[in-house]
């Protein structure tokens, strides 16, 4: 085991939300070292021909100046891009963002974070050992993918989260039963009946709730009161929307007004492109699922309406519901001092939580800041918050020029002789 080096940040997670963090972070002079895979979620956990929801404005990732936004990188790249973004086209964007904000990224895994006199220890997949006054958990949600109790002892052959998936050829010329009725959920059903399958809905709401099909002429460029009504962030209706895009205020609320604002805000959707993609795929409402049962190598569902599917494959579109509980890289120690609400931790300024000097961002930030801090638009904030938390209470222990060696204790090491 190896004596390690203390940076002054670590973050944990190259998505979105860590390369945002680490850009804020970096501009302020704070030493920041990044772990994780590029983009990695994007780039595994979400399947091949998906569009990205998220209006233009929402997907760029937050940078200090705004240099590094999507119209910045198609002017550097020499391509044009339109909305809807192809999950490819995301992903690209991400790892440029990335190898201009973040190229020293560490692509090891960390297997522990634990309290050190001076911050926090961390174990690293190699048994390197690594000291940080800060760390900021931005792993994302893929930890989270929930599987509903009753279909938890069927084979992954069978039954399995949407997740799972990095294509859907592989259920060419199958019947596979979706359920949900967001947009993971739906544009699944969508993929799979272009690859092949032979897909049905089963939605547990009277109807799908499609995005922008009211009044579209609302979200249209060629409405004047476009900006009015829907701040950069596209998260919830109007009239809430600005409330969502305002964390500080949101987080000042009632609980009981914040829980109200952020369901409605993020209630199951799809957006309106789909629905010409799904003229041809079954979708039952109003419907849930009582019982699954292995068939040889199928499954029978029995649904609500007392009536029976027999398919190929059930693909739980059934979204991810945080638990931070779940996170396997926290000591125990740690986790237990952490005030956790729901599955949620609690946060403060700077997204920090009740440990000092643990921060998370993203989905887990969702019950403390709301419900923009699930999507990529909440970098705009979060990245920003988290660092001037980090400057205001920057510790004068820590060299901002140089890491300090540490022993294996997390203690500083004397200076020998030869060093200036």
């Amino acid at each position: 085991m190896k004596n390690g080096l203390a940076y002054q940040v670590a973050v944990i997670g190259a998505g979105p939300y860590g390369l945002a963090v680490a850009a804020h972070l970096r501009a302020k002079g704070i030493e920041t070292r990044v772990f994780g895979d590029s983009m990695g979620f994007w780039a595994t956990q979400m399947p091949e021909g998906m569009l990205v929801r998220s209006i233009w404005e929402a997907c760029h990732i937050a940078d200090p100046d705004r240099s590094l936004t999507l119209d910045a990188y198609m002017e550097s790249e020499g391509i044009e891009l339109k909305e809807p973004l192809r999950l490819k086209e995301f992903i690209d964007y991400g790892q440029w963002f990335q190898k201009r904000t973040a190229p020293d990224l560490d692509r090891r895994r960390i297997v522990r974070i634990e309290q050190a006199p001076l911050g926090f220890k961390l174990t690293l997949s190699d048994e390197e050992i690594v000291f940080v006054e800060r760390v900021v958990v931005a792993t994302g949600i893929a930890q989270f993918a929930w599987t509903p109790p009753e279909f938890r002892d069927l084979p992954s052959t069978l039954v399995s989260h949407s997740s799972a998936h990095q294509n859907f050829r592989r259920f060419a010329g199958q019947r596979v039963i979706v359920l949900g009725g967001g947009q993971m959920a739906i544009e699944s059903a969508a993929l799979l009946k272009e690859n092949g399958a032979e897909v049905e809905v089963i939605v547990r709401r009277p109807s799908v709730h499609w995005l922008d099909q009211s009044v579209p002429w609302l979200r249209s460029a060629s409405n004047p009161l476009r900006r009015v009504l829907y701040p950069p962030t596209d998260v919830g209706p109007p009239g809430l929307n600005w409330i969502v895009a305002t964390p500080d205020l949101f987080r000042r609320l009632p609980q009981s007004l914040q829980e109200k604002i952020a369901r409605r805000s993020i209630r199951p959707a799809a957006t309106g492109w789909l629905i010409p993609r799904m003229k041809e795929v079954p979708i039952a409402v109003s419907c849930g699922i009582d019982s699954a049962v292995r068939v040889g190598d199928q499954v029978k569902l029995r649904l609500s309406n007392q009536t029976d599917r027999l398919c190929d494959h059930l693909l739980l579109g059934t979204g991810y519901r945080v638990d931070v509980s779940r996170y396997q890289f926290l000591a125990p120690e740690l986790l237990a001092a952490l005030s956790i609400v729901n599955g949620y931790p609690v946060l403060t300024a700077g997204l920090e939580s009740s440990v000092p000097g643990l921060h998370f961002v993203g989905a887990p930030a969702a019950r403390s800041f709301g419900p923009v801090c699930r999507f990529v638009s909440g970098t705009a904030f979060s990245a920003p918050a988290l660092a001037k938390r980090v400057v205001a209470t920057r510790s004068k222990k820590w060299n901002p020029n140089r890491p300090a060696k540490l022993n294996v204790a997390g203690e500083p090491e004397p200076a020998s002789s030869t060093e200036t």
